[in-house]
């Protein structure tokens, strides 16, 4: 890789690194899933980094390679699906534990999801993704990104609606 690439690529990795990762524990909810496959991404794209700079999709086909190591990782006959417990703060205040449980309710309701809603739905609205570029990283069509959006935006209102209000009621 020419010096000037290696910059380029060190530049993009040090302003998208972190979001990846983020993004990939939103859809995944294991951090540890999460770094692997933002890890595995950033390899493939450090690979692949000065054809992509010339067609100018690099960002594109970082979300698709990480939602394809998801993927992946998802179809592997001994994954287990284990959830982390949130660690609460030692001097915790009410309003930031309140937050807490939301935050973890809001986590759990999207556990429950199926993958590819779960997908879609962390592309879209955190990574406010357009439904074409959502299709892509998915390699599905417009019409299917819609779907699954339509059907985990659903199942949320209707896990988070229950959940929610009782954790205000609790607070």
């Amino acid at each position: 890789m020419r010096a000037d690439d290696e910059r380029d690529y060190v530049s993009w990795v040090g302003t998208r690194a972190a979001r990846l990762r983020q993004t990939a524990f939103l859809i995944c909810g294991d951090w540890y899933a999460a770094d692997d496959a933002a890890q595995q991404t950033l390899t493939k794209l450090y690979l692949a980094w000065s054809r992509l700079q010339q067609r100018d999709d690099v960002d594109a086909y970082a979300w698709r390679v990480l939602v394809h190591a998801l993927v992946d990782e998802w179809r592997r006959p001994w994954r287990r699906r284990e959830y982390s417990v949130a660690v609460t703060p030692d001097h915790a205040m009410a309003d930031a534990a309140a937050r807490v449980d939301q935050q973890r309710l809001v986590l759990d309701a999207l556990a429950r999801l199926p993958r590819r809603q779960r997908a879609a739905v962390v592309l879209r609205f955190w990574q406010d993704m357009s439904i074409e570029q959502t299709a892509a990283a998915l390699g599905c069509s417009v019409g299917a990104v819609k779907s699954h959006t339509a059907r985990g935006l659903q199942a949320l209102r209707v896990h988070l609606g229950d959940g929610l209000a009782a954790s205000a009621e609790g607070a």
